[in-house]
């Protein structure tokens, strides 16, 4: 590994660390008042770290699972102490995201068998969805990729001005059409575009509006639609954007988002704000959809391809 890397590498665990500093200070102090006066993993402290691990926003369907789990091992092993929790809920919780996310990634890639990449980015108005895509777009741009985006939310001003003011500040170019528009003509002459240009990604936002479930289907599979009749098989990926502060709400927005169109992957944003940060364990296991990024920070840096082992590892870690 260059020293370059090891520098990048530090540097990206170090904000990550403080990303979830809240999230683990408030999991790791229930935690000790889960186990204080007791020298062995019993029923009272499985009751206590199932009460923990929901509060802490990981989901009830999760906290059973893997409560489930920890019982299986007091069960094999017949005696655990309870100084052991901390390192039995880390192995198990990094198990539970292994079965969703290969989890070893570390650099913003995307395969260019074909070009262009298509991400289509859905979420809620709110969640740090056109934040996201500028930073996306950044960190591709930093790889030596070709980009160009799409603003094909045309139901609010602000977000096509917002898209623009991300694209002039990463210096990429942005396809887009008057307030009111047919997202899916944005769509069809930003791929249109992209493909004179041979860019290699192209990210194109969508409305975010969840009054109406029907339109919203409606809107994204025609999106989707006139997509495949400039590239065949388009969008690769359908990236939905939630908001980590948000805990028990962010798994109701995907829950509308998945019955909506068929989603691929996940961004968790704001997570250095919240001590929510739990939702992220809860969301990837729940709807088997692996997070590919989390937002751990306001700087353009602050986007971070997903790695479950080192978010496992400063999610549990203790300041020295």
């Amino acid at each position: 590994m260059s020293l370059f890397k090891k520098i990048f590498s530090t540097q990206k665990k170090e904000s990550l660390d403080k990303g979830l500093e809240k999230t683990k200070t408030n999991f790791l102090s229930k935690l000790s008042k889960a186990v204080v006066g007791k020298s062995k993993v019993d029923d009272d402290v499985l009751d206590n770290l199932e009460e923990v691990l929901v509060s802490s926003d990981v989901g009830v369907n999760t906290t059973l699972k893997i409560i489930d789990r920890i019982e299986a091992r007091v069960s094999k092993d017949k005696y655990l102490g309870v100084d052991e929790l901390n390192v039995i809920l880390r192995e198990e919780i990094a198990g539970l995201l292994s079965e969703t996310n290969s989890g070893n990634e570390t650099e913003f890639t995307v395969p260019l068998a074909r070009k262009p990449y298509v991400i289509m980015v859905v979420g809620v108005n709110g969640v740090g969805k056109t934040t996201t895509i500028g930073k996306l777009a950044y960190q591709f741009k930093k790889q030596g990729l070709k980009v160009v985006l799409g603003a094909a939310d045309t139901f609010r001003a602000a977000a096509i001005d917002q898209l623009q003011v991300w694209a002039d500040r990463v210096e990429v170019p942005i396809i887009k059409q008057n307030m009111g528009s047919d997202p899916a003509s944005v769509a069809f002459d930003t791929l249109s575009s992209a493909l004179k240009q041979n860019a290699d990604v192209v990210i194109i936002d969508t409305a975010g509006r969840l009054h109406n479930k029907v339109n919203l289907m409606n809107e994204l599979t025609k999106v989707k639609r006139v997509m495949q009749k400039v590239v065949e098989g388009t969008p690769d990926e359908v990236l939905l954007v939630l908001d980590g502060s948000t805990g028990q709400n962010a798994f109701e927005q995907a829950k509308q988002f998945t019955k909506a169109t068929e989603v691929t992957s996940l961004a968790v944003t704001k997570l250095d704000g919240t001590a929510k940060g739990g939702v992220v364990i809860g969301i990837s296991d729940q709807f088997q959809i692996p997070v590919k990024y989390i937002g751990v920070g306001e700087g353009m840096d602050d986007l971070q391809v997903f790695n479950k082992v080192e978010f496992v590892d400063s999610f549990f870690s203790k300041k020295e």
